[in-house]
């Protein structure tokens, strides 16, 4: 039935519980477990501010995003290896996460999307937003919500 799940995470405490979860799912599913991580886009540079100085923040800005996908889909992997469950990772850069996570998933062949919610109810969503409906509202994977 679910031969890939596709996993975004981002490195909270949430992120090992979704791991945890999703890995766990995998194994009895007889499946593999494709993670994924959205770094933010390089900022745009600063009005008055020189091209050295931009290409210099630029350079930092994704050097660390990359550190810090690689940090997580290292972790997760480890974990699947663990469990004797099949992982690739895949992570992008962009503004646009949900977006992203539909592509990525669309684009890597996965058949379900394992998502976490944070959970903050109607005013968090006002004020942050809610990645797990926008993603929900824009696939035509099933999802899996855990909170």
């Amino acid at each position: 039935m679910y031969r890939k799940l596709f996993v975004p995470v981002d490195g909270s405490a949430g992120s090992e519980r979704a791991m945890q979860a999703s890995i766990a799912l995998a194994r009895q599913l007889g499946a593999a477990v494709t993670g994924f991580v959205v770094e933010p886009d390089v900022p745009m540079p600063a009005m008055g501010g020189t091209m050295k100085a931009y290409e210099a923040v630029s350079t930092r800005h994704i050097e660390r995003t990359d550190a810090h996908a690689r940090e997580i889909l290292t972790r997760f992997e480890a974990l699947a290896a663990e469990a004797g469950v099949a992982f690739s990772g895949l992570h992008a850069r962009t503004d646009g996460v949900d977006r992203a996570i539909v592509d990525q998933a669309e684009n890597a062949g996965c058949d379900m999307i394992v998502m976490l919610t944070h959970g903050r109810g109607a005013f968090g969503e006002l004020l942050f937003g809610s990645h797990t409906k926008n993603v929900l509202s824009n696939c035509r994977l099933p999802l899996l919500v855990l909170h």
